[in-house]
């Protein structure tokens, strides 16, 4: 039961993340770009041309709804990193990988309770642990996963996590390969959340394939014994 709810709550964080985010960026009055705009954009408080990293100018009507989001999808990747012990290995590599994936929640929440046009330093180190210590666990998860999980699936977290590095340092040297500011980003910021989502839903059809298969076994046995 514990399991299934550390799945469930990966699904349920990313899943309300991705519509709220749709929900806030659609009250903008003047039409948000993915390329153009940060992610934060859709949680600051005030109307303002901004200049860093790119000048573009933010109104955000809804923001209290995507800083919530934030709080929300942060509290639920926590939850599902603690509830999730069966999917990992045992040993070092998968305890550091879970506590720097867990890491991530943090600093979505501190996203959402320090908005960048009011707590810049706060809202900058939220950004660092979710794309910075995030990302780290997400490529050492790979080797931490356990060995029943389909190997195709651990190299493709290792290999998201190789991704989402690399583009958090071309963010961070404004180099955004003809993605524009925003784009970069989500390739920075997005991999871990898309990620979470697989391994969630994987786990659910996982466990409730066992169960099926025990449920099976079970029947099959009370079957044999009867005279």
């Amino acid at each position: 039961m514990k399991t299934r709810i550390g799945y469930s709550a990966w699904i349920a964080g990313v899943v309300q993340f991705f519509v709220i985010h749709w929900v806030v960026e659609s009250a903008w009055a003047r039409p948000y770009s993915w390329a153009r705009n940060n992610i934060s954009d859709l949680g600051n408080a005030h109307c303002a041309m901004q200049q860093e990293p790119e000048p573009r100018y933010i109104c955000s009507p809804e923001h209290d709804l995507m800083n919530i989001s934030f709080i929300i999808l942060g509290t639920l990747l926590v939850l599902g990193a603690v509830l999730t012990g069966p999917m990992w290995r045992r040993g070092a590599t998968a305890a550091i990988a879970r506590f720097l994936l867990a890491g991530a929640g943090p600093g979505f929440a501190l996203a959402g309770l320090a908005p960048a046009d009011v707590h810049e330093n706060q809202h900058v180190l939220g950004a660092l642990l979710i794309m910075g210590t995030g990302n780290i666990g997400l490529l050492l998860a790979g080797v931490g996963l356990s060995s029943r999980v389909p190997g195709p699936l651990r190299w493709a977290t290792s290999l998201l996590g190789i991704t989402a590095l690399t583009a958090l340092g071309l963010f961070l040297s404004h180099r955004y390969l003809g993605l524009g500011m925003g784009g970069m980003e989500r390739v920075a910021a997005f991999p871990l959340l898309v990620w979470t989502l697989v391994a969630g839903i994987r786990g659910l059809f996982h466990q409730a394939a066992r169960r099926h298969d025990a449920g099976g076994d079970w029947r099959l046995s009370a079957e044999v014994a009867e005279p």
